[in-house]
């Protein structure tokens, strides 16, 4: 082998050694605030605030008995069932209304159709902050306020203008002749919309599925607004309860509430984040 191939080869292991070293640095930069939660969840409160120590000598799960026993008398579980609900009525909401938005849009021909998807596409270009006040005195004049409806909703009339622009595109890549061939034997909108385009849309459902799940589980300022009751809470609301500037804080307790709430989105992105990449990928497909 002459010189000058081993030195080519020395230098490109040397240039994989330096990539593979900058990504593993990477990972660890943003992986060290999933690790310090992990590793505070046992730990004392009085270790946490002011320790950069990820490892404790006085490790414990007496954070996590405390997070399963609840506060301010409303139990763990009753915070876990109130995210559930929301998470799950937001996966049917989003699924239902934008699936036949989608179809409206893509297949359906009615004059304004241009206008209104342009409309609804730059619904997107608006902060969510500047649409708070509004929506709020709304949904209090209905009387709506402290209940699971503001936070349903919308997610049921097709609000989430970003799942709707998702399937339309994914729907238009779809080829025209199979609706074509169903009309000739018969079918209706409905027919072609439940037995040709919903089978095929599996992709664009589950990737619209697991984004609204994981959304509506993380959901902060939503609940925060429309929520005033404790048994009303779910489990992101619920955590700010264990942080109080009046009085003590138990900040071990909240850590292990914390680390208990990210495990349904870990196991639910694991189980299925081949059908994100898939859901995805295939939009720039063109049929």
């Amino acid at each position: 082998m002459s010189r000058s191939r081993k030195a080519a080869q020395r230098r490109k292991r040397v240039r994989a050694l330096a990539f593979h070293a900058f990504m593993v640095a990477c990972t660890v930069v943003v992986l060290y605030p999933a690790v310090w939660m992990l590793a505070s969840s046992f730990k004392p409160s009085s270790e946490i605030i002011g320790n950069i120590r990820l490892w404790s000598d006085s490790f414990s799960v007496d954070n996590f008995v405390t997070a399963l026993s609840g506060i301010g008398g409303v139990g763990f579980w009753t915070f876990f069932a109130n995210s559930m609900i929301l998470a799950i009525l937001s996966v049917v909401g989003v699924v239902l209304s934008s699936t036949v938005s989608a179809y409206a849009f893509a297949r359906l021909r009615f004059p304004g159709r241009k206008l209104f998807f342009a409309i609804m596409i730059g619904t997107l270009l608006l902060p969510f902050h500047v649409l708070l006040i509004p929506q709020y005195i709304m949904f209090n004049e209905l009387g709506m306020v402290n209940t699971f409806l503001p936070l349903l909703v919308p997610k049921f009339l097709a609000g989430e203008a970003f799942f709707v622009f998702l399937m339309v595109q994914f729907m238009r890549n779809l080829p025209r002749e199979l609706d074509e061939a169903a009309r000739i034997d018969g079918a209706g909108h409905v027919r072609i919309f439940c037995s040709i385009m919903l089978p095929l849309m599996r992709p664009a459902i589950i990737t619209s599925s697991i984004f609204a799940f994981i959304w509506s589980w993380n959901d902060f300022l939503g609940p925060l607004l429309y929520l005033k009751r404790p048994d009303m809470y779910p489990l992101p609301i619920a955590l700010r309860l264990y942080v109080d500037q009046t009085s003590v804080s138990d900040y071990g307790a909240q850590m292990a509430m914390a680390v208990l709430a990210l495990l349904p989105v870990m196991i639910f992105f694991v189980l299925f984040q081949r059908y994100i990449v898939d859901g995805v990928a295939t939009q720039g497909l063109k049929g």
